[in-house]
């Protein structure tokens, strides 16, 4: 049980711990055991000589914490538990004073930041900046494109039937096709401006729906399930939710040509941090297929739009699924080596639900 002087400390996701004058753990938060994989109840009481293998880079942090009275940050630290893996971590240690809890003295607490989270967190920052400035300019270019192509449609159409021969109207017919296409294409473009209309929905309906319309497209693709049913359910738009996954699923299975196997996975994540803001709860579906994998060379731009990697692709679907995604409030994420490609769907579960 946590003392109630550190219960804000809780719903952190940043791991936390404090310890007293000799160094004796007093707290440490979820995310704290979650990083060193430790138990709180377990270990309370035990110094951090116990605690840690060879903390002593982290040891000389408290003592210059301690020594100037101030914070102390250190950007290079690797520290573990017996048994488990050493993290690369940020930390943060600073002196506190925790009045009515146990007398009034003074403890150090330390936080610590896995690099490579961090590193992970600025890169979705810069991918939501990016994405957003993408989406204002296609948005602009789609409706300057789109009041043009109205204008030579009906040209093409009127000029159609004023043809006296009628093998030119081939080339009026291919004209008028492609600016259908195109206004087709704008379409779509403009489509995910609408706002979501929020009701409760069960993910595994959203789920089911995307799978028996990619069982109709592609008959030969196998499409397996792994949902946790007792994931609560979702506020959201089901139809925009339907969308986001269908592209991703349909994206996966034209990449295996109609040959392999997309499992659908459904998982409840905890303590996330999404689009900036930070939640108890969210939701996690996962795409994986066993195709190919993602061509290096588009990586980094997949969910730009125009991107694809497939000949004649038009590339918005992953734009059109990642704009859906955020505007719940989630993100889109990716990993892929040949022969297992994941897009893990994150959406937020707030209170309210």
């Amino acid at each position: 049980m946590a003392p109630s002087a550190f219960a804000g400390l809780e719903l952190l996701a940043t791991a936390v711990i404090v310890l007293d004058h000799d160094l004796v753990l007093q707290y440490a938060n979820p995310a704290a055991e979650n990083l060193f994989e430790f138990s709180y109840r377990s270990i309370s009481g035990q110094t951090v000589h116990k605690i840690f293998d060879n903390p002593g880079v982290f040891i000389s942090g408290i003592d210059y914490a301690i020594a100037n009275d101030c914070t102390y940050m250190e950007h290079d630290l690797f520290l573990g538990t017996p048994g488990h893996a050493r993290q690369h971590l940020n930390c943060t240690i600073t002196p506190i004073e925790v009045p009515g809890w146990r007398g009034d003295w003074s403890r150090m607490l330390a936080e610590f930041r896995p690099i490579d989270q961090q590193l992970k967190i600025a890169r979705d920052e810069r991918i939501i900046d990016q994405t957003e400035a993408n989406r204002l300019l296609v948005r602009s270019l789609a409706h300057e494109i789109k009041n043009p192509l109205g204008g030579i449609r009906g040209a093409a159409q009127l000029l159609d039937r004023e043809l006296e021969r009628p093998d030119l109207s081939e080339y009026t017919q291919v004209i008028m096709k492609e600016a259908d296409r195109l206004q087709s294409l704008m379409e779509r473009l403009l489509t995910p401006n609408r706002a979501p209309q929020l009701l409760l929905v069960n993910i595994h309906e959203v789920l089911e729906r995307v799978r028996s319309v990619i069982h109709a497209e592609f008959p030969e693709v196998v499409i397996a399930r792994d949902y946790d049913v007792s994931l609560p359910l979702l506020k959201g738009d089901r139809e925009q939710l339907i969308q986001a996954v269908l592209n991703v699923v349909r994206n996966a299975a034209q990449a295996l040509e109609e040959r392999g196997c997309i499992l659908l996975r459904t998982r409840l994540a905890r303590q996330v941090t999404l689009a900036r803001k930070h939640y108890r709860q969210a939701l996690l579906v996962q795409v994986i297929d066993d195709g190919p994998g993602v061509p290096a060379s588009i990586a980094e731009k997949i969910f730009y739009p125009l991107v694809s990697a497939r000949e004649g692709g038009s590339g918005l679907g992953l734009t059109i699924a990642q704009t859906f995604v955020g505007q719940h409030g989630g993100v889109i994420q990716f990993e892929s080596v040949p022969g297992n490609t994941c897009f893990s769907i994150l959406l937020p579960l707030r209170e309210t639900v």
